[in-house]
């Protein structure tokens, strides 16, 4: 990859991007197969990356982190995800679904508390909003937080939460105004030891099988009234800023599998030989290399446009939901159409575990679906175009 001259890049970026990528191909790339066989959280890289600074790229320095902006976060998430989509969505969950909300909306207290053990790498962090019945609606939330005194006590179940089972802080979303619906949602900030709270199995998945996740429970789980974030009825709003912030991890996500799948085919389509020359210089592999690499670039220039607004959106509060939803789509769907034609160009050996091409398509298949379905960000990208509320 080159750098692109309409996204001229600092010399911290350069540095930190090479970083990324000199500790995902050292200390990642040599047990990334091994965790997705195993499906064991990977808590001792997540540490070194906490403590080589990629858990907190765009944290304010007072609360831990480095204070760099979107771009960096997306440069550093993209090396690593080129490596193992798990560790990606790790950091990336950290970064943008929870710190981006307590960062926006919450207390002083609130972001020294659960913001700064986050940034180091030290502690997890997740967020709680799907439920059952409700996920990209969540108007339909059926979870209750019911103020007593100085405290809410929680109630319902929470499904997919990425990093759920060792996660040791949640942003939460519960139903505190029923007839309210997404006006009666509020966020609350869960520690993982309170009473009440209970993790479900650890689901067995198709793809990124070293990130952790499961269904919590809450249980007369009491949360006191100075961890809710924002004010009761905000939930909803909150919820939605946080996932345009996520929104820009998962494409980048999505842009790292697909660079990783791509270099693969590449490289084999120069070196498997078919009827005495490369399978590269016939047109029907040549072409698919064209398109990859065609889709890929065009990912990234969606990706690096949605990273800039949301650098512009700091300062000026604009949304920038239309940006990110149309990287998030592209990108998703460049992930799931470049590791197709990857393992179609490997042929038996794409489908064999002896090489990552089969787990890049199995990783790809997520980022069409979390944090927003394909679908759902056809329906976000077109209502804005056509000025539907």
């Amino acid at each position: 990859m080159t750098d692109l001259p309409i996204y001229p890049l600092t010399k911290e970026h350069k540095m930190l991007r090479d970083a990324a990528r000199d500790f995902a191909q050292n200390e990642i790339a040599p047990i990334a197969a091994a965790l997705d066989e195993s499906g064991e959280f990977p808590h001792t890289t997540i540490k070194k990356m906490g403590e080589l600074g990629f858990m907190g790229i765009e944290i304010p320095e007072e609360y831990g982190g480095s204070a760099m902006d979107t771009l960096a976060f997306v440069l550093a998430l993209e090396e690593i995800c080129k490596v193992d989509a798990s560790h990606g969505v790790i950091m990336s969950v950290n970064s943008s679904l929870y710190c981006q909300g307590i960062l926006k909306f919450g207390t002083e207290e609130q972001k020294k508390k659960f913001v700064t053990p986050i940034a180091s790498g030290k502690s997890i962090g997740a967020y709680a909003l799907s439920e059952s019945q409700s996920g990209s609606d969540a108007g339909t939330m059926k979870s209750r937080a019911v103020r007593d005194g100085d405290s809410y006590v929680l109630n319902g179940r929470k499904v997919w939460i990425t990093s759920g089972p060792v996660a040791d802080y949640f942003v939460v979303f519960m139903v505190t105004n029923p007839e309210k619906k997404q006006k009666g949602i509020s966020a609350f900030l869960v520690e993982g030891n309170a009473k009440g709270l209970v993790r479900g199995k650890k689901e067995p998945k198709l793809g990124i099988r070293a990130s952790a996740t499961c269904e919590l429970s809450f249980e007369d789980c009491r949360v006191p009234v100075e961890h809710r974030i924002g004010e009761e009825g905000e939930g909803f709003k909150i919820a939605m800023t946080i996932l345009d912030a996520g929104r820009i991890g998962i494409a980048t996500q999505a842009l790292g599998i697909a660079e990783a799948a791509y270099e693969a085919a590449r490289q084999y389509a120069g070196q498997r030989e078919a009827f005495g020359q490369p399978i590269g210089a016939f047109q029907g592999t040549g072409f698919k290399i064209a398109d990859m690499k065609t889709r890929i670039e065009a990912s990234r220039l969606l990706i690096y446009n949605a990273a800039i607004a949301r650098e512009n959106s700091k300062k000026t509060g604009e949304r920038y939901s239309l940006e990110a939803s149309m990287a998030k789509l592209f990108a998703s769907e460049t992930a799931m159409f470049v590791t197709h034609q990857s393992v179609q160009i490997h042929g038996g050996m794409g489908y064999s575990k002896e090489l990552p091409v089969e787990r890049y398509f199995r990783d790809a298949k997520i980022t069409e679906i979390y944090e927003g379905t394909s679908e759902i960000q056809r329906l976000v990208i077109s209502r804005s175009e056509l000025g539907i509320k």
